[in-house]
């Protein structure tokens, strides 16, 4: 054996980052599209020092874009004064946020806040406080079908999704799901009914709204019979659909809503906001978090907050919203059925089952995007976006619809298909 065929053998075998992940990783996720790096504004860039327009932003997360001078600043200086301390104190960043949330959601005086770490902890709060107000004398909570509310025991019991639920049943009791119809709620509800959670827009399921005036309707409907009515705002709050929080656009007052993702603008957090009579359901002992509302966590989701008012974000999104709609209904593909949605939230309904398809194309071209279900394609871009991150994503999207329509074969029918409550 020569000196070379011992050294060559001595030399361990080069390993991938895809191998790191599949070895070091839960399997949860699947396998991982990219590895990404570093990110300014929309733009990414990968191990390898390509680029990407973003165009998800962490699912709804990075309303600022990536490494915002705000979102940095906040983050250093909060960092080099306080972090964390137990819940047994209270940090002035914990309650400026918390006054500033009550501010933009209008609660008024009676309205209150707590703090977790993430959506799905938001949630949890949200469903305790319908048990407090239920008692026993209300134990049915309703939700919809095709909801998304998280992953825990708790929020996925909420989850109008069977095949999610099922590999961990039995679910926590007494959730049932209804149509998304005012005529199911209407016929559902009743004074043993503790609480009705909502989604303004259903972004799991593929980006689809409610009816028109369902939430108007739920709101007297709920209070009619002394039911909360709490609304999940994880993805269509923070300005993200042109109002600072979804049920604004009905100009109706909720008991609780529940927020997280672009609130932190990339740093973890969520909250439960009540609003009046609800304000007064928990109590010493009920609830907690160890790291919930940690003073690192509250500063920069007030500076995120702070910096999307300043800068006119709110109204940003509802603009650039309508433009990002209307250029992608001028998109010239048979792949393409129309958009729903509202401000930068927003699903592309595709007139044939390839939306994973289109997005691995999208990628490719070096752009990245969602497929929510198998004929939605989801937006969900910084708040921050303008006309050159319109203009980049309408040229890399239709590049990449170009892609996917000429690889069907010939005689693939692409006729509308629009998501259904059933199959979404």
């Amino acid at each position: 054996m020569t000196a070379a065929e011992v050294d060559t053998q001595a030399q361990p075998a080069q390993t991938t980052w895809q191998d790191d992940a599949a070895r070091d990783l839960v399997r949860n996720a699947g396998d991982r599209y990219a590895l990404f790096v570093r990110g300014e504004g929309s733009s990414l860039w990968d191990a390898d020092g390509r680029r990407y327009l973003d165009f998800l932003g962490g699912i709804a997360v990075t309303s600022l874009g990536h490494a915002h001078p705000v979102f940095v600043e906040a983050v250093a200086t909060q960092a080099a004064t306080l972090a964390h301390v137990s819940n047994y104190f209270a940090t002035p960043p914990q309650l400026a946020l918390a006054a500033q949330l009550k501010r933009l959601a209008g609660t008024g005086e009676a309205g209150r806040v707590y703090f977790g770490n993430s959506g799905a902890e938001a949630n949890e709060a949200a469903f305790k406080l319908a048990r407090l107000h239920g008692g026993s004398e209300r134990p049915r909570i309703l939700a919809l079908k095709n909801a998304f509310h998280g992953r825990t025991m708790g929020t996925l019991a909420l989850t109008g999704k069977p095949a999610m639920q099922q590999p961990f049943e039995p679910m926590v009791p007494g959730v049932e799901f209804l149509d998304s119809t005012v005529e199911a709620l209407e016929a559902a509800l009743d004074d043993r009914v503790a609480a009705l959670f909502v989604e303004p827009i259903k972004g799991e399921a593929g980006v689809l709204p409610l009816p028109e005036d369902y939430l108007t309707a739920a709101r007297e409907l709920t209070a009619r019979h002394g039911a909360l009515l709490i609304l999940d705002e994880i993805q269509t709050g923070a300005g993200r659909t042109g109002d600072w929080f979804g049920f604004q656009h009905e100009g109706i007052t909720p008991d609780a809503i529940t927020v997280a993702k672009g609130i932190g603008g990339g740093f973890p957090i969520g909250a439960l906001i009540t609003f009046g009579a609800a304000s007064d359901l928990f109590y010493p002992g009920t609830h907690g978090s160890t790291f919930g509302g940690n003073a690192l966590a509250t500063a920069v989701a007030s500076a995120v907050l702070a910096e999307i008012e300043r800068a006119g974000l709110v109204e940003n999104a509802r603009v650039r919203g309508e433009q990002l709609q209307a250029a992608i209904g001028a998109i010239a593909s048979p792949l393409i059925e129309g958009c729903r949605g509202r401000g930068l939230l927003i699903g592309v309904s595709l007139t044939a089952p390839v939306a994973g398809a289109v997005v691995a194309a999208a990628q490719s071209h070096g752009l990245i995007v969602n497929a929510a279900n198998e004929t939605t394609v989801r937006l969900a871009p910084a708040l921050t976006i303008g006309d050159v991150e319109i203009d980049e994503f309408i040229d890399l999207f239709t590049r990449a619809l170009t892609s996917v329509q000429d690889a069907l074969p010939t005689e693939t029918h692409t006729e509308p298909a629009t998501p259904s409550e059933a199959t979404t």
